[in-house]
């Protein structure tokens, strides 16, 4: 199957049995599979690809990884606690036909956020944007204290497709962490647990285009930033079970 979008490609989701393989032409070629969480971009280096005529031959090599998606909208600090975040997370990863568990990208009083992936998956898999390209080499790597170090060229894509890097919808391309640099939580600058967007509470936050994910920059509660969602099973760690 070959498409000339992303999103030609994306329309065509319901109809692609898994397994499926789509080359996308636009900005220089991507090669997709369609999984059952959708398609998923292939990444460079884990397979090779040979044209011959009319005819791919690919090798693939199984791959896994942590997708880190954005929320639809900013948010002010009353997110209604975690859960209400983690909720949120669920309840748009669901809207986009993605059927692994998404948990937000916070620190709270139930939680520090370095801990919230499975301990099992916080080494080997890499941590990428909703297509693929790679953001951290693994998610322990984010809390090395360094901040967080990314490439702020590599986009970050909310739920239904957007870069909040670019897109107007994030004014301010700021995210909400309430963390240390090493995902410790910070209990005086967590919005009070993300309970309230009173002006006079703050909470921590990191600026986007520092290429620094967990930067610490203390801002009011009232204010809109990103919210990020972290893959935390997906769906090669699930099991069917079978009567």
């Amino acid at each position: 199957m070959t498409f000339k979008t992303v999103q030609a490609l994306t329309r065509e989701t319901q109809r692609a049995a898994e397994g499926t393989l789509a080359y996308v032409s636009q900005k220089g070629g991507e090669l997709y599979v369609r999984a059952r969480n959708g398609w998923r971009k292939i990444p460079v280096g884990t397979m090779f690809v040979s044209f011959r005529f009319t005819f791919l031959y690919v090798i693939l090599i199984s791959v896994q990884w942590l997708h880190l998606v954005a929320l639809n909208a900013p948010l002010k600090g009353d997110m209604r606690g975690i859960r209400g975040a983690d909720f949120q997370c669920h309840q748009q990863a669901r809207s986009r036909g993605l059927t692994s568990t998404y948990r937000a990208f916070l620190s709270s009083h139930l939680q520090d956020l370095a801990t919230i992936v499975k301990k099992a998956d916080r080494n080997d898999l890499p941590v990428v944007n909703l297509r693929g390209e790679v953001l951290f080499t693994s998610w322990n790597s984010i809390f090395s204290g360094n901040g967080g170090v990314f490439n702020p060229s590599t986009p970050i894509y909310s739920f239904d497709g957007r870069n909040i890097m670019t897109d107007p919808a994030w004014p301010e391309k700021q995210v909400w962490h309430g963390s240390t640099t090493v995902g410790i939580r910070l209990t005086t600058n967590y919005c009070e647990a993300w309970r309230t967007g009173d002006m006079a509470v703050t909470g921590q936050a990191a600026l986007l285009q520092t290429g620094r994910l967990l930067g610490q920059h203390p801002r009011s509660c009232s204010n809109s930033y990103i919210v990020l969602c972290i893959e935390n099973t997906y769906v090669g760690n699930t099991h069917e079970r079978r009567t």
